[in-house]
């Protein structure tokens, strides 16, 4: 739980009783490698922070599925517009690991940001900082080409590269695995 607390003083420095607060919210749920989190046609509850793991929001094709997507250790993973607006979710969440989640309820962190001094300026930098990685993905998908998305992928997020199959990658950045695998080979 340390882990929370470091990223959330990251964001802005969090008192003793905030702290106390909002970790007593906190539910740690363990997943399977593989296991699916959420469910198109699901409305999302939680907002969590990932202790450990890899996961992957993704909307189902017949051929491939369309990775748009990944969220690492030390960060917060939802189906956000689904929890802001209690509708269901468009899409999955999976874990492609073993992974170990700390859960904060929609009805809870709505507490949070009542009865804390910090709850609010935490949710506006953590909703700044996914607006700001969506934004810089999409603007990539519309002016970068395939070998540029993969190259800057490589540099500002070697983990995945290294953990992550390489037909998500594909897909993340717009691309077939077929193509893929020719940037590969043209950059090594």
């Amino acid at each position: 739980m340390n882990q929370i607390r470091n990223s959330l003083n990251e964001i802005s420095n969090i008192s003793d009783a905030d702290w106390n607060y909002f970790s007593s919210k906190l539910k740690k749920i363990e997943f399977n490698k593989k296991e699916t989190i959420l469910s198109n046609g699901q409305t999302e509850n939680y907002l969590s922070f990932v202790e450990n793991g890899i996961l992957r929001l993704y909307i189902p094709k017949v051929d491939n599925d369309i990775t748009f997507g990944f969220v690492f250790k030390n960060s917060f993973i939802s189906a956000y517009d689904s929890f802001l607006t209690q509708l269901p979710s468009e899409y999955y969440i999976e874990t492609l690991v073993k992974t170990t989640l700390w859960r904060l309820t929609f009805d809870d962190l709505n507490k949070i940001y009542r009865n804390t001094k910090i709850g609010n300026e935490i949710g506006r930098k953590n909703a700044e900082k996914l607006f700001l990685i969506k934004s810089k993905r999409e603007l990539s998908l519309l002016k970068d080409t395939p070998e540029k998305r993969y190259l800057n992928l490589f540099k500002e997020r070697p983990q995945l590269i290294k953990q992550i199959p390489l037909k998500y990658i594909a897909s993340y950045i717009g691309i077939t695995p077929q193509a893929l695998s020719r940037i590969r080979r043209r950059i090594s």
